[in-house]
Parts: structure tokens; C-alpha cells; sequence
């Protein structure tokens, strides 16, 4: 069985544990590490002849176009994170609306392709925001992958559905989602294959989970990393010490964990995956 491997393209300073220590205004005068961290990432899925889906920033793709384009041009799927990195809840659905439309429109010109698929910074498509989901396809988004069922501080929708579907929106239309993974433990949802996630379990759980989601419930999992989960060397920022754990824990040992990973499962871009599902008709354009 093939999993999805997704990629979520931004600056360290952008991570959600930064945002009251750092105003987007700062943001253009901090030290970049995104490009090379990104680079690196490439060479180790070409290394292992994998392609994943890159959900980019918009506020990366106008200032590394070039980036975007190496990322298409390896054959990854190119797909939105936004544009600043602006959870939902903190925007109207006019705000909203404008913030997808800049980044779609400079990703798209960066990469020269279509982007059919988004994410949401911190997964912050919750219960009080499924009006993003209508938006999105407003848009001419065919899919999401934001919603984590589970029982989260920053996110999620705990009793959402596990695995792929779709969402009923409006006028009869529906979109693809793809949540993040978990498995049940004792009657409560674990998430097992991403982000923090990833770097604090050990591997040889993850790997475990991961084979019980496609050998037990015969259902694909969605991995997802961010460039700076493997950058040991980015600057530091002042934040209280549970942020900065959150952020920087076993950040040493996420490329070893990634390579091992890429040598024991299958992997595909998240729209190959709803693809072949039946989830996700890529005819849908509109």
C-alpha cells in the first residue's frame, strides 16, 4: 500500500509556537534557512526515488520562486499552505478568501501548474471554520488536509473521520479531505506520522502504527514534516521552554528517521492517493 508524504514549506519563524514572539513585520528582516533546508529535502526523496506532495507558503513562493519551480520540476505535487501562515480563526471569510487567493496565484505562477490541493497552517480548519472548506472550493481547490480528529490545544475536530472522504459543502458540490493520521489506543485517537509527532515517538512505534493503519485497517497514512524539523542549526527564539520543545525536540534525528521511513513504506503524493481511492475525480476542476 502506498502513504502520502507531505511536506509543509515555510520558515522556522513561521511555526505557530513563534507567533506572538514575532510579527510577520520581522519576518523579512530574520535569517532564511528555507532553501536550503528545502534542497535538502529533495535530494533525500531523489535519493530514494520518492515524490511527495509540498504544501508551499505564498509568502515563499514570491520570494523563492526558483524553489517552487525545483519542487515541480523534481515532479512533486505542488500544493498551498496560505500565504502568511495565518490560522483561520483569526481571519473573516473575506480575509480568508484574499489570503488564498494570493498564495494560489504565486504558487501557481512560480511553478507554472495548476494547485488543486490545500492545507491549512496548524490544521486550523476546526469545527467553528468548516466554512474554509466552501472557500476552498470556491477557489478551485479539489481537496484538503487539514483536519485532525483528535482532542488538540491548537486544533482539531475529535470525532471527525479517520480516514479519506469527502465533505459535503454547498449546492450539492463536495470537496476531498485526507485528515491526519491516527490510531485508536484504549478508545482514544493517537497521532502517530507527522510534525512533532514524529520527532518524539520512537521509530520503531512509528513504523509500527503506521503498519497497523495499512495491514489492520487497510487505509493509507499521511505523513507530513516542515524543513526546519530537520535544520539542528537554525537560530533560536526567545519563547517560553514548552514552545521551544515543542518546536525543537529530536530535531537531530529526523533525517535518520525520514530515510528509514522512506526505506520501509511506499509512498505517493497526497493526490495520487485520493486518486486512486476514489475520493478525489480530478476532473472535478470548476
Amino acid at each position: 500500500m502506498k502513504n502520502a508524504l507531505t511536506f509543509d514549506i515555510e520558515e522556522y519563524f513561521h511555526a505557530e509556537v513563534f507567533a506572538h514572539a514575532l510579527r510577520p513585520d520581522e519576518w523579512p528582516g530574520l535569517a532564511s534557512r528555507v532553501v536550503d533546508t528545502t534542497e535538502r529535502l529533495l535530494d533525500i526523496l531523489d535519493y530514494a526515488d520518492v515524490r511527495a506532495t509540498f504544501f508551499i507558503l505564498g509568502w515563499i513562493a514570491e520570494r523563492y520562486p526558483a524553489l517552487v519551480k525545483d519542487i515541480a520540476a523534481r515532479n512533486h505535487e505542488i500544493a498551498c499552505h496560505g500565504y502568511g501562515h495565518q490560522m483561520i480563526h483569526r481571519q473573516s471569510r473575506q480575509e480568508f478568501a484574499k489570503d488564498l487567493q494570493r498564495a494560489k496565484t504565486a504558487i501557481e505562477d512560480a511553478a507554472g501548474t495548476a494547485v488543486i490541493g490545500y492545507r491549512a497552517p496548524t490544521f486550523s480548519v476546526v469545527r467553528e471554520t468548516m466554512w474554509s472548506l466552501e472557500v476552498l472550493w470556491e477557489a478551485g481547490f479539489l481537496y484538503d488536509s487539514s483536519i485532525f480528529p483528535i482532542v488538540h490545544d491548537r486544533y482539531g475536530i475529535p470525532d471527525a473521520p479517520r480516514f479519506p472522504h469527502r465533505v459535503s459543502i454547498t449546492n450539492g458540490h463536495g470537496i476531498a479531505e485526507f485528515p491526519l493520521s491516527t490510531i485508536t489506543v484504549l478508545g482514544r485517537r493517537v497521532p502517530i506520522a507527522g510534525g512533532g509527532y514524529f520527532r518524539l515517538l520512537p521509530y520503531r512505534l512509528t513504523r509500527r502504527f503506521i503498519r497497523r493503519l495499512n495491514t489492520r485497517e487497510h487505509q493509507p497514512a499521511i505523513v507530513y514534516l516542515h524543513p526546519w524539523e530537520l535544520d539542528v542549526h537554525q537560530p533560536r527564539v526567545r519563547v517560553g521552554w514548552l514552545s521551544q520543545l515543542r518546536h525543537s525536540v529530536n530535531t537531530h534525528s529526523t533525517e535518520g528517521k525520514l530515510r528509514r521511513l522512506l526505506a520501509d513504506f511506499r509512498f505517493a503524493p497526497v493526490r495520487d492517493i485520493l486518486a486512486r481511492s476514489g475520493v478525489l475525480t480530478l476532473d472535478e476542476a470548476h
